[in-house]
């Protein structure tokens, strides 16, 4: 674990770490980390949003936002999982390891999430503590990140073009499981404008699915 990830609280970390598939074949092992991957991604969309705020005072509403989703998206999150090594301490059961579950992008950014949340918790609540080691992997993002990806965001593009072209409000999604298994499920999302489905796509989990539903919404535009 990287040496700035320093706990008092060795169950708080080993929660963070924990995937539920870990927990299934070992019930003892105390929590998985689902709860506190709800927190990490309210703590990482907080300080992503301030950190860019002060970064780019030159930048608007949308560019800002743009550039949010690109660094907390879940490719981004996977490699700041990786860059502390989360790949090597996670604990994952022995399904979810044979399919490549330590290096699954899905899995990497949420115990990212988890182990932020963690931190946060064991620091009792000391959003400084989190910052300080947050902004430097924030910093290390270059900017062609934010270029490549601001280029690319699908849903903020048709979220755009319908708010422009139709109404004020932005499009809603409707996403489902349609299978897959319980470590690679596979979802489906349509994307409506009031009632009618300008687009559907599928993923691997919900935001690739919703994602894939605005590429071809905007194909359908073209």
């Amino acid at each position: 674990m990287h040496q700035i990830l320093k706990f008092k609280d060795r169950t708080l970390l080993l929660n963070a770490l924990t995937h539920r598939s870990y927990l299934h074949e070992h019930p003892q092992s105390g929590e998985h980390n689902e709860r506190l991957e709800f927190l990490g991604d309210a703590l990482l969309n907080f300080l992503s949003g301030e950190y860019l705020y002060q970064r780019y005072p030159e930048k608007g509403e949308d560019e800002l936002t743009r550039r949010r989703s690109a660094l907390v998206d879940e490719q981004q999150l996977a490699n700041f999982a990786l860059e502390v090594g989360l790949n090597l301490k996670i604990r994952l059961g022995k399904g979810a390891k044979r399919e490549g579950g330590s290096q699954n992008p899905k899995l990497l950014s949420s115990a990212f999430e988890a182990l932020i949340a963690a931190y946060y918790l064991d620091k009792n609540c000391d959003i400084e503590a989190v910052r300080a080691v947050i902004e430097p992997l924030f910093n290390s993002v270059p900017e062609r990140t934010f270029t490549l990806r601001s280029n690319v965001d699908a849903k903020n593009r048709f979220q755009e073009w319908v708010q422009k072209n139709i109404t004020p409000s932005p499009p809603k999604y409707d996403t489902v499981p349609i299978g897959g298994s319980c470590h690679a499920p596979e979802f489906l999302a349509k994307v409506l404008v009031g009632n009618k489905v300008y687009g559907e796509g599928r993923g691997r989990n919900k935001r690739d699915a919703e994602k894939a539903a605005a590429e071809n919404a905007l194909a359908r535009l073209k």
